[in-house]
């Protein structure tokens, strides 16, 4: 038994790598509905992972390093597929034939960055309260709903190339950027030390009654926007000194 307890964080994690291999293949054949589902489901293996090797007290350096390659098949690789194929449903701006096959492939960009990402939370020491960067899944989750929800609308758009290759480029940037973005963790229940998070929340649940499934890409839009100013606000009461 206790052999077999160890391996079960693991199984799960693997269980999030196929989800994202199954979102994938879905991105790729233009069913967005079903990838998001895989990606969601994907995300809710990556929880109880964590959540199983506390529990069970069988945290292990191999299950933090599979955990990591499965974040980046299920949030990296999986909305690349996704923001390949609307980049491959779009009219795109350029007459010869192969810039047209070989100009989408750049969304797979996401990917890579997604990778870094990963890399430099792992070694980041200051990422325990809040992230530094745009969190993979929140990214993967974006272009999730963004296909599900203006797939349609963007490849009939004559500016769907356009607006798909800005924010992919938007994506890669602030998955890699040094930009503080604040964390769902509640240390206390509070309103004045969770105000940013409640507001974040009832924001949320207003643009999802709204908007349906576009709205999951508005509330991260939201969250990035949020933690932007909340970062400045935080800095400029803060000034900084002279030590690293």
């Amino acid at each position: 038994m206790p052999s077999l307890k160890r391996h079960i964080p693991n199984a799960l994690t693997c269980c999030n790598l196929l989800s994202g291999c199954v979102a994938t293949v879905f991105a790729l054949q233009g069913s967005f509905a079903a990838a998001m589902a895989a990606v969601v489901t994907g995300a809710v293996f990556d929880f109880f992972d964590g959540f199983a090797a506390r529990l069970l007290h069988v945290a292990s350096p191999i299950g933090k390093e599979l955990d990591s390659l499965a974040d980046d098949v299920t949030f990296g690789v999986a909305p690349a597929a996704m923001a390949f194929a609307l980049l491959s449903e779009t009219e795109l701006p350029f007459a010869g034939a192969t810039a047209r096959l070989v100009v989408p492939y750049l969304a797979f960009l996401i990917a890579a960055f997604s990778a870094l990402r990963l890399a430099k939370f792992n070694l980041d020491t200051r990422q325990t309260h809040t992230f530094i960067g745009l969190p993979t899944p929140a990214n993967a989750l974006f272009w999730s709903a963004l296909a599900v929800g203006c797939g349609d609308t963007l490849a009939a758009s004559p500016y769907g190339f356009y607006v798909i290759m800005v924010l992919a480029a938007l994506s890669c940037y602030l998955l890699v950027a040094e930009i503080p973005m604040f964390a769902l963790k509640f240390t206390s229940y509070g309103w004045a030390a969770n105000r940013i998070r409640y507001s974040f929340l009832l924001a949320s649940i207003v643009l999802l009654v709204i908007l349906g499934w576009t709205g999951f890409s508005a509330v991260i839009v939201l969250y990035v926007v949020l933690s932007i100013l909340t970062g400045r606000r935080t800095q400029g009461n803060h000034p900084k000194t002279d030590k690293a």
